[in-house]
């Protein structure tokens, strides 16, 4: 099926309503076992977006690449805003991507009067005024912006990560699960840069006695489902 391209319709819904600066956030790396949770924040105006802009997942790892540094040039304003293994260990995720995702807006050079975030849950909230979308970064242009701002980002950072514990195969999985992945772990065990909080280490049996555990943590971190779910 061909792709259908995203619209400024939500932003242009937000101006009407008064937002003259109006800003796209997307995460990426929520559901990894490894490295940080990064959030893009991307103003683009109205402007017609770059040929083929959506969903960084929706695009191939190679037109990614060729797509951020257009991306860059042609937005209004980005930035991008991390939340390092260990704080997502100390804070737990909804925590830690509001930590990344205010990290970016302060970053900002310009101060949104509203912002579009994908998904369904506002992990954002106050003081700054969210509309929530689902699928939002197939279908804002803003969104889809920081989706591939981000995503990119972070490949690029995860690879040279990697480079210090190329067991891992940190260029290939970002820090999410693969094969690789899986057994490097059970071998070598988690590395500085794992979240040793998450469900996973349960399953490492020589090294389940590092797994961290968050006093009166509310949410469970990494759980099976959203580490099966949640891709790369």
């Amino acid at each position: 099926m061909p792709i259908v391209p995203p619209t400024h319709s939500v932003e242009r819904s937000l101006r009407r309503a008064g937002a003259r600066i109006v800003v796209g956030l997307d995460e990426v790396g929520r559901g990894a076992w490894a490295g940080p949770v990064t959030v893009g924040a991307a103003v683009t105006g109205l402007r017609k977006a770059p040929e083929g802009l959506t969903d960084s997942k929706l695009l191939t790892e190679l037109r990614r690449r060729a797509l951020a540094p257009v991306l860059a040039d042609w937005v209004t304003a980005y930035a991008l805003g991390q939340a390092s293994a260990q704080e997502c260990d100390e804070l737990g995720m909804t925590a830690a991507l509001r930590l990344a995702a205010v990290r970016a807006l302060e970053a900002l050079p310009v101060e949104p009067d509203a912002v579009i975030l994908d998904g369904k849950h506002d992990y954002l909230g106050g003081p700054w005024r969210v509309r929530t979308v689902i699928k939002g970064d197939q279908s804002c242009v803003c969104v889809a912006a920081a989706s591939v701002l981000a995503k990119v980002h972070r490949d690029g950072l995860m690879a040279e990560l990697g480079d210090g514990c190329p067991e891992y195969g940190f260029a290939d999985n970002a820090g999410y699960p693969s094969p690789v992945h899986r057994a490097a772990l059970e071998e070598f065990g988690p590395t500085e840069h794992h979240r040793v909080s998450w469900a996973y280490m349960d399953g490492l049996t020589k090294w389940r006695h590092l797994k961290r555990v968050r006093e009166g943590a509310g949410e469970a971190s990494g759980s099976a489902d959203e580490q099966l779910t949640l891709g790369f």
